[in-house]
């Protein structure tokens, strides 16, 4: 690569790549009896948020203590009932428009690396892309995960000093471009000059995105070029 092309591409998943039509929330559903025995009354705010964050909630707002033993325990749980649920995930939900063809272009360009920032913890990342084959560009081992932090932001900083020492040079942050649906991912991206592209194909519309300060917005991920000149800058 050289340094012009040098890219470090993080992808949000949820209402970004893939539409799991609210899965999530039947998942914390079962889990919570499973591990608590406490029957799920309330859900908190999912999007943008990070696993850390909404299982620390879910149990606070049960009235439960989130202490790190129990948010394992709830994580192992959310794991396997995922694991689970893999072979009817590409029915349940779909990949949203242009998302493989997004995936494949940076790819096919060359001078990026693509990963992930997620709330999501990186086993279930895995379930839900490899569910509609949409892994197979991305390397998880640098991603940013949501048991991480609570805070969106540190996903991106772990995520970049993961590229740097896989890959034996730094990433400058106008180099980095991240790539989600909601305004925390525009914060995450913002917190360490990165670029933030906005996806409007979750909650947010294209003017909430723009407004929370994303330099370039997409209505989705269809149009491939557009993709490419979000990523790389050009345009």
């Amino acid at each position: 690569m050289t340094s012009s092309t040098h890219r470090l591409v993080l992808w949000d998943i949820d209402q970004t790549l893939i539409d799991l039509r609210g899965a999530g929330r039947g998942w914390y559903r079962q889990v919570l009896t499973e591990v608590t025995g406490v029957t799920l009354t309330e859900m908190p705010d999912f999007f943008g948020r990070t696993e850390r964050a909404i299982t620390a909630e879910v149990l606070t707002r049960h009235g439960i203590e989130p202490t790190e033993e129990l948010i394992q325990r709830m994580w192992l749980a959310l794991t396997a009932v995922s694991e689970t649920a893999l072979p009817e995930l590409g029915k349940q939900g779909l990949a949203l428009p242009g998302a493989a063809a997004a995936l494949a272009g940076v790819a096919a360009a060359g001078g990026a690396l693509q990963s992930l920032v997620t709330g999501n913890l990186r086993d279930i990342a895995w379930h839900k892309l490899s569910a509609f084959s949409l892994h197979t560009h991305l390397d998880f081992e640098i991603g940013g995960y949501g048991d991480l932090s609570a805070h969106r932001p540190d996903l991106v900083a772990y995520a970049v000093d993961r590229a740097r020492a896989a890959h034996g040079s730094p990433f400058e942050p106008a180099s980095v471009v991240v790539v989600g649906d909601t305004p925390h991912d525009i914060d995450a991206a913002r917190a360490h000059g990165a670029v933030a592209v906005g996806v409007a194909t979750g909650r947010f519309d294209e003017q909430a995105l723009r407004d929370a300060g994303a330099q370039v917005v997409l209505r989705d991920l269809s149009d491939t070029n557009r993709v490419l000149a979000a990523v790389f800058g050009e345009g």
